[in-house]
């Protein structure tokens, strides 16, 4: 493993900018990463999050601010940087027409690796991600979720202390997306890689996060563990169907009890500490509104609540929401 400035975190963000033109895409965003963290970053399409990484991994230049990796200042010091760091792009760049040990040598070379430390390497990482049977197989003819194993396996081929994964399991399956999950958090904590995961699956973050930042429009608007954020709601979850929302959602409000209440979907969620005692209340506040309650039903708070408590919106699937910021310059997919 390439070495580091051994006192350092793996990464370290102060106000960091990134502009075009007269587009935002980075905010002023701060943070730290430790070693051997699982960072994620969370948020919808056009959140700045790809943004973030590309500076962090030297493919964009801030516009203000600074950001380290182990030490290196991205801007000032790219080669060291570029050595410590492996990536896991959003959409597939391996070379289809080759095999996976193919993809994984050309790698090697370009990192300068030497041909008998490259074989080494090469079934070293393909064993990482169960792909050792698999190596001499044409890519073109791997699974998606091969074809994202193989991609880990590349990212992981020149031994960097610190791996970038951008939406690594967009477009997968849910089975093959919970494959992908054991993967990584096992190469974090049985090889020690220190990891930061965009994502806009709330699911992904609570089961493979150390710690979340919830990013929105260029800004980290929270940064704590899963479950400090889901605690920070204030009670559990109730959803409510109403007849009539508006005046419903004035009317709970109003009830003591009620840490917070949102209008997602048509219903209410609600924020309540033990809601159990309170069905009774909830009820007739919703009567005296001159509203029927069509449905209710408890639950644990979940990021997706987080996350709608502080930005006011819920996060929409990629392929399913436009680009409602307006952030995206023409010809970018992602922010």
């Amino acid at each position: 493993m390439t070495e580091d400035r051994r006192d350092a975190p793996a990464v370290e963000v102060e106000r960091l900018v990134k502009r075009y033109k007269d587009v935002v895409a980075v905010d002023g965003v701060s943070f730290r990463i430790e070693r051997g963290e699982l960072f994620g970053m969370l948020g919808p399409n056009g959140a700045g999050k790809t943004t973030t990484l590309g500076i962090l991994s030297t493919l964009r230049s801030p516009t203000s601010g600074s950001a380290r990796v182990w030490g290196y200042d991205v801007s000032r010091e790219r080669a060291e940087v570029r050595r410590r760091i492996g990536i896991v792009f959003q959409d597939v760049t391996l070379d289809e027409k080759l095999t996976g040990r193919e993809n994984l040598d050309f790698h090697g070379r370009l990192y300068s690796m030497p041909r008998a430390a490259r074989r080494e390497r090469v079934e070293q990482v393909l064993r990482l991600v169960d792909l050792a049977d698999r190596g001499r197989t044409l890519v073109e003819k791997y699974s998606g979720g091969m074809k994202r194993r193989l991609e880990i396996a590349r990212g992981l081929m020149h031994a960097p202390p610190l791996l970038f994964l951008d939406e690594p399991t967009l477009g997968l399956d849910a089975q093959t997306r919970r494959q992908i999950w054991d993967y990584l958090a096992d190469l974090n904590h049985r090889v020690g890689v220190t990891m930061i995961l965009t994502t806009h699956y709330m699911e992904e973050a609570e089961a493979l996060c150390s710690r979340v930042a919830v990013v929105d429009h260029g800004t980290i608007v929270a940064c704590d563990t899963p479950a400090a954020l889901t605690a920070s709601l204030g009670g559990d979850a109730v959803s409510l169907e109403v007849d009539r929302p508006e005046p419903a959602r004035h009317a709970l409000e109003a009830l003591p009890f009620v840490a917070s209440v949102k209008t997602r979907d048509g219903a209410l969620d609600l924020a309540i500490l033990e809601p159990e005692r309170h069905v009774a209340e909830i009820v007739d506040a919703v009567r005296a509104a001159s509203a029927r309650v069509i449905s209710l039903r408890f639950r644990k708070p979940t990021l997706e609540d987080v996350f709608l408590q502080l930005t006011g919106h819920a996060i929409r699937d990629p392929e399913e929401q436009g680009d409602r910021s307006g952030r995206r310059r023409s010809g970018e997919r992602k922010q």
